[in-house]
């Protein structure tokens, strides 16, 4: 059996990644970025690189998307030109990135009357999850093209949930997003009362490894909190915009998230230390802040 030639839009931190896992094993694929620099190690595992995004539309018929925003999107898509239609008509879209759900459910109805089909697919996961193959997809959409779509991403995620319709699958992101930052935020917290009561921080980490509260989010972070290493893997900004869609879609359903707003002024506080785009354990500055520590 031919298998069909797959578009992939987006290389940035886990895109590439993602990219990559498809062409190690053999999946057809031609690849586009705004910035040509990073296309080189998809040239090098054999993807196609295309001249331009029309291209990509012009030779696959599944186009996976791993774009920042609605807008860069919009850009490839040319949505609201004239090429929109042809490049979506008797294609698949596949939104792979994070937006509000208010955008996907628009975009999923203008594909469909276009003629394209439309698969909302975020992951839950890092840089590293995405370069081991091990990123869980939430996927909503036309029950048949989500199950068509499922097994080309098994280089990709280790586990695809299939949440209904459109936009079920970002609520779910969202969801399990509103817990991550909640989490880390409470384990910086943790990490700084801690330190501040003079414990031995090595010792608090053999006990949280060794209680109920341990997680693969609390042994990969709690180390990066005490040794101060905030190089990045989820980057602050990105955790300020993930925050601001969740309380959107919250206020849009009239949700409280009383622990998100908090969240929310901490990593903006953050941000406001010059720490964009450092990783979101770096919420610790701003919770030192607040102690009137100087760092």
């Amino acid at each position: 059996m031919t298998i069909q030639t797959v578009g992939f839009i987006g290389l940035g931190a886990m895109g590439e990644a993602m990219a990559l896992n498809l062409a190690t094993v053999g999946t057809p694929l031609v690849v586009w970025n705004r910035t040509q620099a990073k296309t080189g190690t998809l040239a090098a595992a054999g993807a196609w690189v295309a001249r331009d995004a029309a291209e990509v539309f012009t030779r696959a018929s599944t186009v996976i998307l791993m774009l920042v925003d609605g807008a860069a999107i919009d850009a490839v898509l040319d949505r609201g030109g004239l090429d929109f239609a042809s490049r979506v008509r008797d294609r698949t879209i596949v939104h792979m990135g994070t937006t509000s759900p208010a955008y996907s459910r628009g975009l999923e109805a203008e594909i469909r009357s276009a003629g394209g089909r439309y698969v909302e697919a975020p992951v839950s996961g890092s840089r590293k999850p995405a370069e081991a193959g091990q990123l869980v997809a939430m996927l909503a959409g036309d029950a048949v093209t989500v199950e068509a779509l499922r097994p080309l991403l098994a280089p990709i995620c280790r586990e695809t949930m299939v949440c209904g319709p459109v936009p079920n699958a970002l609520l779910m992101k969202l969801s399990v997003n509103l817990f991550l930052i909640a989490l880390v935020t409470g384990l910086a917290e943790a990490v700084h009362f801690a330190e501040r009561n003079g414990l031995d921080l090595s010792q608090f980490l053999a006990v949280l490894n060794a209680g109920p509260m341990a997680s693969d989010v609390s042994r990969v972070k709690a180390p990066k909190l005490i040794d101060r290493n905030f190089a990045v893997q989820a980057a602050i900004s990105n955790v300020l915009e993930n925050n601001r869609l969740i309380a959107e879609a919250a206020r849009e359903n009239g949700i409280a998230s009383p622990l998100l707003d908090v969240c929310h002024a901490l990593y903006g506080e953050t941000l406001a230390l010059g720490l964009g785009e450092a990783d979101m354990v770096a919420v610790l500055t701003a919770i030192e802040a607040r102690s009137g520590l100087q760092e």
